[in-house]
């Protein structure tokens, strides 16, 4: 099982590079937007809830690959602003998606940790490669 990691600095602009980033660890993966999607969403919550949108903050992401599925964490340098949770946001609300989306896409997601660095873990299985229909 492979594992990929790296650590991002906390600005913004490198959302993006995460994201860049998991496309290719992950290339030729069934699930492979699944999961650039959650980086996106993981990654974008830690640098706006907690220290590591901070000037000197960092987040790290981690991509686990086996043949049952990917297993992504994304760990933060903690002093949340609030606690990570699932949230049913109105259709006006600008936030409160993140997780909601996380959990649709992931079959399984596990919030670890405290007030001192928290790592979310999202869980994808394999989707069946789809059959070639010649006509």
């Amino acid at each position: 099982m492979p594992t990929y990691r790296r650590t991002f600095p906390g600005r913004p602009e490198e959302i993006r590079n995460a994201r860049h980033w998991t496309r290719d660890s992950l290339n030729g993966s069934s699930r492979v937007e699944d999961a650039a999607l959650i980086v996106t969403e993981l990654g974008s919550n830690a640098l706006l809830h907690t220290a590591s949108g901070d000037e000197t903050g960092t987040f790290q992401v981690s991509l686990t690959t086996s043949g049952a599925g990917i297993t992504i964490s994304v760990a933060d340098l903690g002093s949340a602003k609030t606690e990570p949770s699932i949230e049913h946001a109105a259709e006006e609300d600008l936030h409160g998606r993140g997780l909601g989306l996380v959990s649709v896409l992931a079959q399984r997601v596990e919030i670890d940790g405290d007030d001192n660095g928290r790592t979310i873990t999202a869980y994808l299985t394999q989707m069946p490669a789809r059959p070639v229909i010649a006509c």
